[in-house]
C-alpha cells in the first residue's frame, strides 16, 4: 500500500510542477496592415459611413448634450494601445485627441490603425479621466516615465465607446 500511496503523491507533484510552469503569454493587439475597408467590431455599413460626421461637429454636440448615442464619427487615429490594441485616441479640432475603447472589449485592433482615417460608430460622452486612469493608458502607450509622472490631474474628455471601427480613406 505504501508504494501505491508513493506513487500518487510523486505524480501529483510532478504534474502540478508541470502544469503551474506554463508560460503565460502576454496578449498582444491582433496582426495586420489596417487595410482602407478593414473592420473591427461590427463592420461599420456604407449608409453609416456617409453619414458620419467630423470631430469638431462630435465636440460642438458635446456642449449642449451629455452623451450622443448611436453616433458615427470620421477622424484620424493618433495613438493606439501598444499592449492589445484595447483602446485608441482619435485627433480633436484643436489637436489633442479623444479616448475610444471598444464595447464590452468584444475586440481590438492592430497598432498599424495608427496614422489611418477611420469612421467609429458607438456612443460618446464627456467624462473625467481619473489620474489613475490617465497614468495608466500612459503606461499602455509606452510613454517614458517621466511623462507618467507629469500627469498630476484629472482630464475631462471626451470618451468614446465604439460598436464597430472601420478604415477608409
Amino acid at each position: 500500500m505504501k508504494p501505491f500511496l508513493y506513487s500518487v503523491i510523486v505524480f501529483v507533484s510532478f504534474s502540478t510542477i508541470s502544469f503551474s510552469q506554463e508560460a503565460v503569454e502576454k496578449p498582444s493587439p491582433p496582426a495586420g496592415n489596417a487595410l482602407v475597408g478593414d473592420y473591427y467590431g461590427v463592420d461599420v455599413s456604407k449608409a453609416s459611413e456617409s453619414k458620419a460626421i467630423s470631430v469638431e461637429k462630435l465636440e460642438t454636440k458635446l456642449e449642449s448634450e451629455k452623451k450622443v448615442e448611436n453616433v458615427v464619427v470620421k477622424g484620424e487615429v493618433t495613438d493606439v494601445c501598444e499592449k492589445r490594441g484595447c483602446w485608441l485616441t482619435v485627433k480633436t479640432g484643436n489637436g489633442s485627441s479623444f479616448f475610444v475603447k471598444m464595447k464590452d472589449y468584444a475586440f481590438f485592433v492592430p497598432t498599424s490603425l495608427k496614422g489611418k482615417s477611420v469612421v467609429l460608430e458607438g456612443n460618446a460622452e464627456k467624462k473625467i479621466t481619473s489620474v489613475d486612469d490617465l497614468k495608466h493608458y500612459a503606461k499602455d502607450a509606452k510613454k517614458s516615465q517621466a511623462e507618467i509622472n507629469a500627469i498630476t490631474s484629472p482630464k475631462e474628455e471626451i470618451r468614446f465607446l465604439a460598436d464597430g471601427i472601420k478604415v477608409v480613406d
